[in-house]
């Protein structure tokens, strides 16, 4: 029986995005919650549960584009052409966020407000536009053939900035359940006021995106109330809200990993109704992966490569998160 490999391909770029989305959205959510915190030595502690391994998460950001590139050259043509303008601001974003973070901890008294500010503004810049970028996506990307007919502001519409406003709550829920789980004492209890609304909120913009996707796609309608795909996608709701559930009922005991991995299974349990609605498109609602995929023989070549590199990536990950875990407590640091 012959393999599909641009079916392997399809779940290994939606793989790596989906992990730098959960590996990279505590890391921004952080920085979206030092206006929270305005105690410089509860900062110093926020950012240093993530110091030892916030550089690593790009890694798979770079892993689902280079994966888009090798095996599915016109959608990274297409996707990038109408994507341009958010993607650079995104990239901004990380930019200020990357140099905040190592200059904030070498910059005299005086000037360390410049650097939180900075660290403040790239987190919200890039969690914003990667929602706005996913929002557009999800929107449908205008093509004629096999290439972009649309404009440089396409993405200029109300649901990719809804879904950026969206992407910012989630990331800024992943901060706070992380730092539940890393940190302990006031900090911790402030943390566990604020995930509080946020997980409202996380509930909120998943119901407003459940409701607008369908009546704004008909073929997404028709995927999801059509039978027996509703007898297969029912039971996703029903866990998102059991998520939820589970998640509130733990900041209200003595919370630890608990809140962390429910936030996490909703931010899946979103992301599997994301791809679910859209497959077999990787341009939606245009183009299939398998229009839009490499000649096989190239396909077959890169995939060895990366099914070589890909378990190191996993090992590595693993393993930096096994060495620094535990509480991080104030005086602590990696710098």
């Amino acid at each position: 029986m012959d393999v599909d490999v641009s079916v392997i391909w399809a779940g290994i770029v939606f793989f790596g995005v989906f992990m730098y989305v959960v590996m990279d959205g505590f890391d921004l959510g952080i920085g979206m919650l030092y206006p929270f915190v305005p105690a410089r030595e509860d900062r110093d502690t926020m950012m240093n549960t993530v110091a030892p391994v916030w550089d690593g998460n790009e890694t798979w950001l770079v892993l689902g584009g280079a994966g888009l590139l090798a095996a599915f050259p016109v959608a990274y043509s297409i996707i990038l052409s109408g994507l341009y303008l958010p993607l650079i601001f995104m990239l901004l974003g990380l930019l200020f966020r990357g140099v905040a973070f190592e200059f904030r901890f070498r910059a005299h008294e005086g000037e360390r407000h410049i650097w939180d500010k900075a660290f403040i503004g790239g987190s919200l810049v890039a969690a914003f536009f990667q929602g706005v970028s996913l929002g557009a996506f999800l929107s449908g990307i205008r093509v004629s053939g096999r290439s972009y007919a649309g404009t440089v502001v396409d993405w200029l519409a109300p649901f990719p900035l809804a879904a950026g406003v969206g992407v910012m709550i989630a990331y800024t829920l992943l901060g706070c359940t992380w730092l539940i789980m890393k940190t302990e004492g006031p900090l911790q209890q402030r943390m566990i006021a604020v995930a509080r609304p946020f997980a409202w909120l996380m509930l909120a913009a998943i119901a407003a995106v459940s409701v607008w996707t369908p009546l704004r796609h008909a073929q997404v309608a028709e995927r999801w109330f059509s039978f027996p795909n509703l007898a297969f996608l029912s039971p996703v709701p029903l866990l998102v809200l059991a998520a939820v559930f589970f998640l509130l009922r733990s900041l209200r005991r003595d919370p630890h990993r608990l809140p962390f991995l429910m936030a996490l299974a909703v931010i899946f349990l979103a992301y599997a109704g994301m791809a679910i609605s859209i497959w077999p498109h990787i341009v939606p609602p245009y183009i299939t992966i398998w229009e839009a995929a490499a000649p096989p023989s190239s396909q077959k070549f890169t995939l060895v490569g990366t099914l070589l590199i890909l378990p190191f990536i996993l090992l590595y990950t693993g393993w930096s998160y096994y060495v620094f875990r535990g509480k991080v407590r104030a005086g602590q640091g990696y710098h």
